[in-house]
């Protein structure tokens, strides 16, 4: 979540109260023992061979500071306290990702201006080069040439890209965009998109510019960044009348998030029944607990474990041909 030069995610846990939690000072400290521990169990159990998060952000290491930057001030900005549980160098939040047994992860970046998606999208050919296990990632913005820098992502090998309609304070349904949310449905490459209007509302947010986008482009593959939070039950909607529709649940169901925008419990027969939809995403590293709390707070909402193990791993495995 974020806003400004900011971020997407947050949430709390059960992990907080006690045990090896990860430090929010950054350094090694991040490579928690017991909490690497904790998540292989939780997958292990579900005799999973690991994870796949849709919902982690790499970007330039300067876009990063700025975005660490604004979450070390989000108190006074939104009266939420946010520290970084897994501040550190690229190699060590890798590393974190890996202990952890996340097989697949995502680099989500984007823009929040003109002529910077571009430049994003250069870096995060190379990101992906140099780190397998990410799904290489793209980002766009409307502006002018959009659709073909679009293009030369989707044929630099991009598999997933990202838009922020809260950041970059846009409208998804812009004409601008027409072009390359046309390209993308073609080429049936996800977009996770922050369109939701949690944790503050943005210019843009909510459903109704969603559904604009999806009338014009009902192939297109949105992923719904943080299950629409908090217009959980209208974005569930549009997941029910769109095939290619999908939520990840970065944040959602947290103790963090639950109390600022719960889930409805009226909702979860619809959540359970869009199982095959449902992707795992953390919003790590930029999170204000444990990873594992997130995987927690999905086991406690009762599903069971065949929608566990989809979740967390078998709808990723088959949306990106793992």
């Amino acid at each position: 979540m974020g806003r400004a030069e900011g971020e997407d995610g947050a949430a709390a846990g059960p992990s907080q109260e006690g045990g090896d939690v990860p430090s929010a000072s950054g350094g090694a400290d991040v490579r928690s023992a017991q909490e690497g521990a904790e998540v292989r169990q939780f997958w292990e159990g579900l005799g999973l061979p690991g994870l796949v998060d849709v919902h982690t952000h790499f970007m330039p290491e300067r876009v990063l500071r700025k975005v660490w930057e604004y979450f070390d001030a989000v108190g006074p900005l939104t009266g939420l306290d946010w520290p970084i549980t897994y501040r550190g160098e690229e190699d060590e939040r890798t590393a974190v990702l890996r202990q952890f047994g996340v097989r697949a992860f995502t680099a989500m970046l984007y823009p929040h201006k003109p002529g910077m998606a571009e430049w994003l999208n250069e870096w995060a050919v190379d990101f992906a080069r140099r780190t397998p296990d990410c799904l290489h990632t793209a980002t766009l913005f409307p502006e002018p040439g959009v659709a073909s820098y679009v293009r030369r992502a989707v044929d630099d090998g991009a598999r997933v890209f990202k838009a922020h309609v809260q950041v970059g304070a846009y409208d998804p349904a812009d004409e601008l965009l027409d072009p390359a949310w046309g390209l993308l449905a073609e080429a049936g490459i996800p977009v996770v998109i922050h369109c939701g209007s949690g944790p503050a509302p943005g210019k843009h947010t909510g459903p109704e510019p969603i559904r604009r986008v999806l009338a014009r482009h009902p192939r297109l593959r949105l992923v719904v960044a943080h299950m629409g939070m908090p217009q959980y039950e209208d974005f569930l909607g549009l997941a029910e009348r769109y095939g290619e529709v999908r939520l990840d649940t970065t944040m959602a169901f947290t103790d963090f998030s639950e109390r600022f925008a719960p889930f409805p419990r009226r909702a979860l027969p619809r959540l359970d029944a869009l199982g095959d939809r449902i992707l795992l995403g953390s919003d790590f590293p930029n999170i204000p607990y444990a990873y594992v709390h997130q995987l927690q707070a999905l086991e406690r909402l009762g599903l069971g474990d065949d929608w566990l193990r989809a979740v967390c791993y078998g709808n990723g495995v088959r949306l990106f041909g793992l």
